[in-house]
C-alpha cells in the first residue's frame, strides 16, 4: 500500500530520508512532546467524570438506568464543537490573549471552566439536585470540548508533520493516564473516603473524590502558564463584521473543500466512521462486565489501570510505526485490529467470570485502540491548513464522534433484544467499510500545500 498522505502545510520528506532509530526515539524527549504529555492529561480527565464514572455514581445513588442512559448524551457536546471552533480559532480574549497568546488564553479559560464545573458536581447530591448535576456536567463537557479545540491547534502548530505522530502518542499517554485517575482513581478515593460502619450510598465520599478531580486540573493550568505560545501567524485585519465572519466561519471549511475537491467526501466519510467499532461497543462494556460477574476491583484494576497501560503501549507503538512506515499503513493496521478485537468480547461472553480471559481481551483491545488512535490523530493533523488549524481539526474530530456516539445511544436496546454476542459481532462488522475507505484514501493524489492566508490575500488584493 502506498502512503500518499502529505502535510497540508509542509512538503513531504524525501523517501530516502528515513530517520535512524535513535533519531526516531529522541523525539519523545523534546520539550514540545513532553508538554503534550501534561496537556493530554488535562484533556483526558473530564471525559470519564461526565460519562463513565458519573454513571457509576448516579447508579449507586439510586438513579434509574433509563435516566443514566439519557445523560450519556452529554457527550454529544464533543460532537458539535466545530460550531464554536471558529471563535476559539480567531476570537481574542480580553487581556488574556495579550498576556498568553491566542492558543494558551483559550486553554486556560476552558481548564478553569472544567474545574469549576467539577466543583459544582461535587457539591451537589444527585438524590436531591439531579438537575444541578446535569447542568454542571454540561459545563464540564462544554469546557472540555473547548479545551480540545484549542489544544489540537496548539499541538498542530507546535511541530512539523514528521513529529505529529510522536506528539499524538505523548498526548495519548497523558490522556490515558488521566483516564486511569478519573476511572480507577476516583473509585479508590470514594472508597477511601467512606465512613466506616455506614452501608450504602455516601454522598460525602463522592464529594471528596470529585473535589480531588477538580484540583487535578492544576496539571493542565500550570503547563499552559509555563509553555511558550506557538509561533504566531499574523492574520490580515478584517475590514468589517462581514469580512471577519467570512474569514472565521466560512473560509476554514471552504479552504478544505478547495484543496480536496471531490476527494473531500472520501476523507470526511473515513473520518466519520474510522472509530465507529470502538465507540459503539464501548458504551456497553461496563454493563457487560457487571453482567459477567466481575467485581468493581477487578474491573478497575484490569480495564482502568492495566488496560490503559496497554493503550499507552499501543499509542507509543503507533507513533513509532507511523514515523517508520507512514501514517496510512498504520491507519489500516489500526482499523483491522480495532474491528477484530471486538470479536474477542463475544468470545469472552462464553467464558463467564474468567479474569485471565478478561486480561487477554483487554490486552488485545486496548493495544489495538492505542495504535489506531495515534495513527488517526496524525492523519487528521496532516489534513489541516495551519491557518485554520483549530477550526478544521475541530470539524474533523467532531465528525469522528458524532455518528458513533449517536448510534451508541441505542446499544443498550440492541443488547436487550439480541444479546451481547450478537452485539459485539455486529460492532466488528461496522468496521468492515472502514477498511475500504482507508484503502481508497491511501490511493488519493497528494494535495498541494496551501499558501498562507495573508500571502494569498495580498496577491488577490494586488
Amino acid at each position: 500500500m502506498s502512503d500518499n498522505t502529505t502535510s497540508a502545510h509542509q512538503p513531504p520528506p524525501r523517501a530516502s530520508a528515513v530517520p535512524t532509530w535513535g533519531q526516531t526515539l529522541r523525539v519523545y524527549r523534546e520539550p514540545a512532546t513532553l508538554r503534550m504529555l501534561f496537556l493530554g492529561f488535562s484533556a483526558g480527565l473530564p471525559l470519564l467524570l461526565v460519562l463513565g464514572t458519573l454513571s457509576f455514581w448516579l447508579r449507586e445513588a439510586g438513579v434509574d438506568r433509563t435516566t443514566i442512559g439519557k445523560l450519556s448524551w452529554v457527550g454529544l457536546a464533543y460532537g458539535f464543537k466545530w460550531a464554536w471552533a471558529p471563535l476559539v480559532d480567531r476570537l481574542p480574549l480580553p487581556l488574556l490573549t495579550r498576556w498568553l497568546g491566542r492558543r494558551r488564553s483559550w486553554l486556560l479559560v476552558s481548564q478553569l471552566a472544567i474545574a469549576a464545573g467539577l466543583v459544582g458536581m461535587a457539591l451537589s447530591d444527585p438524590k436531591l439536585a439531579l438537575n444541578t448535576i446535569v447542568w454542571c456536567a454540561l459545563a464540564v463537557a462544554f469546557g472540555s470540548a473547548t479545551q480540545d479545540i484549542a489544544l489540537d491547534a496548539f499541538r498542530i502548530e507546535s511541530a512539523d508533520m514528521r513529529r505529529q505522530a510522536a506528539l499524538a502518542a505523548a498526548y495519548q499517554t497523558g490522556y490515558r493516564m488521566a483516564m486511569i485517575w478519573a476511572g480507577a482513581g476516583v473509585l479508590w478515593i470514594a472508597a477511601w473516603a467512606e465512613l466506616p460502619g455506614q452501608a450504602g450510598y455516601q454522598q460525602g465520599a463522592w464529594q471528596a473524590a470529585y473535589l480531588v478531580m477538580a484540583a487535578s486540573m492544576a496539571v493542565g493550568v500550570l503547563t499552559v502558564l509555563l509553555s511558550p505560545e506557538p509561533a504566531r501567524r499574523e492574520l490580515p485585519p478584517a475590514k468589517n463584521a462581514a469580512d471577519w465572519l467570512r474569514s472565521a466561519l466560512v473560509e476554514p471549511f471552504a479552504d478544505f473543500l478547495r484543496r480536496y475537491r471531490w476527494q473531500a467526501a472520501l476523507v470526511l466519510g473515513l473520518i466519520a466512521v474510522y472509530r465507529i467499532s470502538d465507540v459503539v461497543m464501548g458504551i456497553m462494556a461496563n454493563p457487560f462486565y457487571v453482567d459477567m460477574g466481575f467485581t468493581k476491583t477487578e474491573v478497575a484494576n484490569v480495564t482502568k489501570v492495566y488496560g490503559v497501560i496497554m493503550t499507552l503501549a499501543g499509542a507509543f507503538l503507533g507513533g513509532v510505526l507511523a514515523l517508520r512506515v507512514g501514517v496510512m499503513r498504520v491507519l489500516m493496521l489500526g482499523a483491522i485490529l480495532s474491528a477484530a478485537s471486538n470479536l474477542l468480547f463475544a468470545w469472552l461472553g462464553t467464558r463467564g467470570h474468567d479474569v485471565g480471559a478478561l486480561v487477554f481481551v483487554i490486552s488485545a483491545d486496548n493495544l489495538a485502540s492505542g495504535i489506531a488512535s495515534a495513527a488517526f490523530i496524525a492523519y487528521l493533523s496532516g489534513l489541516t491548513n495551519v491557518s485554520y488549524s483549530a477550526t478544521q481539526y475541530a470539524l474533523f474530530s467532531s465528525l469522528m464522534l458524532l455518528l458513533p456516539k449517536f448510534l451508541a445511544g441505542y446499544s443498550g436496546q440492541y443488547v436487550d433484544a439480541y444479546g451481547y454476542a450478537s452485539f459485539f459481532t455486529s460492532t466488528a462488522c461496522l468496521g468492515l467499510p472502514v477498511l475500504l475507505l482507508v484503502w481508497l484514501a491511501s490511493r488519493m493524489k497528494p494535495v498541494a500545500s496551501p499558501r498562507p492566508v495573508d500571502a494569498e490575500r495580498s496577491q488577490n488584493d494586488s
